[in-house]
This record gives C-alpha cells, sequence and structure tokens, in this order.
C-alpha cells in the first residue's frame, strides 16, 4: 500500500507521492504540476521543493535563479521562515533573503572602496547552510569562498551543495584553527547571538583571520532592534537571552544579543584599536541590524 492510499496520510503527503510516481513513470510535465501543489503544503514542503530541484522541473527556483537552490533540512533559519506567520512563501522569501544579503553586503564595501567583485579570498563566518553562501559562490565563483561554521553538517551541507572550500568552527573562540588569512571576513548575525563572556574574544579571533590590508565585517542588533523588541540594554550597553532560532547550539552559548554603538565602539578600541575602524552603517543589514567595517593595516 503506497503512501498515497493510507488513511492518516495528509493531503501533502498523498500529492508528493503522486508526484514521485509520475516521475518513475517519465511524466515531467504531470509531475512538476503536482508537486508544485505539493510545495504549498508546509509539512511536505521542502520535500516537494527537492524533488523539484533535483529533477529540474518547470517551476525550479533554480532556473530562475540560476544558482543552487538546494535547502537543507537541518537549516535552521529555514526553518524559521517556514514556522513565521508572516512567510507566506517561505521559499521565495528564504532565497531572496540571501539575495539581500548579497546587494546590501556590495552597497556596504562601495562605501569603503573596496569593491566585493575585486575582492579575493572571503570568509563567510557562521554560515551556517547556506542561505547566504550560494549568492556568494555564484557572484565570486566557488573557488574564492571559504565557509565555517560550528555545526559540522551545515560545513558538509555548504562544501557539497556549493562546491566552496570550508572548515569547522569551534565553541570556545581561541580553538579555532585558520587554515589562512582572508581579504574579507563576514560575519552577519553571529555579534547578535554571543554572551558577554564571548562577544569581545570572538571579535579578536575573528580580526586575526583578516589578511593584511584586508576587512572585516560584522552586524549586531543595535538600538533600533533592541527598541523594536523592547529591551532594555544594561549600564554598559548590552542584553543577553539565552534562546534564539538555533537548534543545534546550545543557548547559552548561542542566545539573542543587543548592543549600543557605545559598547562595540568600546570593543573595537579595546581589541584592535579605534582607528581600525573605517566604517559603520546603523540598521544596515535587513533594515534591523547595524553594520561595522574594520580595516587591518
Amino acid at each position: 500500500m503506497t503512501t498515497s492510499s493510507s488513511c492518516d496520510a495528509t493531503p501533502g503527503q498523498r500529492l508528493l507521492e503522486e508526484g514521485r510516481e509520475l516521475l518513475l513513470r517519465g511524466d515531467r510535465a504531470g509531475a512538476a504540476q503536482v508537486l508544485a501543489r505539493a510545495r504549498d503544503e508546509r509539512d511536505v514542503l521542502l520535500a516537494a521543493h527537492a524533488l523539484i530541484e533535483d529533477n529540474d522541473l518547470i517551476g525550479s527556483f533554480s532556473n530562475v535563479m540560476g544558482l543552487d537552490c538546494t535547502i537543507c533540512a537541518e537549516d535552521d533559519i529555514f526553518g524559521f521562515f517556514a514556522g513565521h506567520h508572516s512567510s507566506k512563501n517561505p521559499l521565495r522569501d528564504y532565497l531572496a533573503d540571501g539575495w539581500r544579503t548579497l546587494s546590501e553586503l556590495m552597497l556596504l564595501l562601495e562605501a569603503v572602496d573596496q569593491p566585493l567583485l575585486k575582492t579575493g579570498r572571503v570568509l563567510e563566518f557562521a554560515s551556517g547552510h547556506g542561505r547566504f553562501t550560494r549568492h556568494l559562490a555564484k557572484a565570486l565563483g566557488s573557488a574564492r569562498v571559504v565557509v565555517s561554521d560550528v555545526v559540522p553538517g551545515a560545513v558538509s551541507f555548504s562544501r557539497s551543495a556549493f562546491g566552496v572550500d570550508g572548515f569547522l568552527s569551534a565553541s570556545v573562540p581561541e580553538a579555532v584553527q585558520w587554515p589562512g588569512r582572508y581579504d574579507l571576513v563576514f560575519v552577519l548575525s553571529l555579534f547578535s547571538h554571543l554572551p558577554r563572556s564571548t562577544w569581545s574574544r570572538w571579535l579578536k579571533v575573528l580580526y586575526e583571520a583578516v589578511a593584511p590590508g584586508g576587512l572585516l565585517v560584522f552586524s549586531t542588533h543595535g538600538i533600533k532592534a533592541a527598541n523594536f523588541d523592547q529591551v532594555k540594554l544594561d549600564s554598559e550597553g548590552f542584553f543577553f537571552a539565552a534562546s534564539s532560532e538555533s537548534t543545534a547550539i546550545d543557548g547559552q552559548e548561542y542566545g539573542t544579543t543587543f548592543t549600543s554603538e557605545a559598547f562595540v565602539l568600546a570593543r573595537i578600541a579595546e581589541t584592535m584599536g579605534a582607528d581600525k575602524l573605517v566604517h559603520k552603517a546603523p540598521v544596515h543589514f535587513w533594515n534591523h541590524q547595524d553594520a561595522y567595517v574594520v580595516r587591518k593595516p
């Protein structure tokens, strides 16, 4: 008995099974239509998406965007979109969000006369399962992109799916072994999750990964984000809560953090020197996170 005839199968599961059967019979057009309907059902959304992408069917995002649109089932960021009440089309929202990040990074780098396309080796740190990596690899070519994350499956997925190089990070900042130095180290939404005990340590360690003349770009939850979430910062300009969208990392290590600009500038001054900051842009990423650009002499 197939899943489609099972009494307890959901509408999405029945559509998914029908799509698989049509593919086995070689009816690609019929499978595309059925799987597109299955993709509208939240319980099988990602499975239907994978079948459409893997079989290059009509309606695939890869055909529209010209890049690999494979999404890992363990991707917490995709899970956030899929579970959020405001996301009517999680696949489109997730993939478009990575594209938006690319455009915002390019604008930020133009502001310091370091165009992304003229940048050599780029390290995307705390890269997750490739929401942004796929777009960066298309822009630069996979050979110029390196990823790193503390979740082993995230690194292996990006290496396999996007052809980039990658290495495993660590829970303890000082334990990270840098394979090289990079012309750009891009750290999106890591410092918006770190506890006070590792915040400055990560900043110092990540600066060490930057090649001479290169840039460290990182983002934070600033005052706008704190006010939006009705968070009160302490006297130092810091707030941390031990919870986040991640299901793979302990909340005490990776929670939700808000910082004032004064707090961030003080940490830059004490770890690298205030003169290393070359640009700051409030609410730059997603109109929600502040951006800071540091250059190593």
